[in-house]
């Protein structure tokens, strides 16, 4: 697989993470800023649990904060 990558996608470079590596998944760190906005909140029902994800997710409204430190284990680093 890596071969034909490189033979037919000749701009794409393949970095291959450690098998776990919660520190890399920069996932977490859209999740947190998520969840920001949502805890110590009421709402009223899930449809109003789910438009407000969908505003922040999928309408672009979550800002995230990218020099946050992500920890997991004691472990961080610094997003960017």
């Amino acid at each position: 697989m890596l071969a034909e990558v490189e033979t037919n996608l000749p701009n794409i470079q393949l970095y291959f993470l450690p098998p776990y590596s919660p520190d890399s998944n920069l996932i977490k760190l859209v999740w947190h800023s998520a969840k920001e906005y949502i805890a110590h909140r009421l709402f009223q029902s899930v449809e109003q649990l789910k438009n407000l994800l969908d505003r922040l997710l999928n309408q672009g409204q979550l800002i995230i904060k990218w020099y946050r430190k992500l920890k997991n284990k004691g472990n961080a680093i610094i997003a960017s």
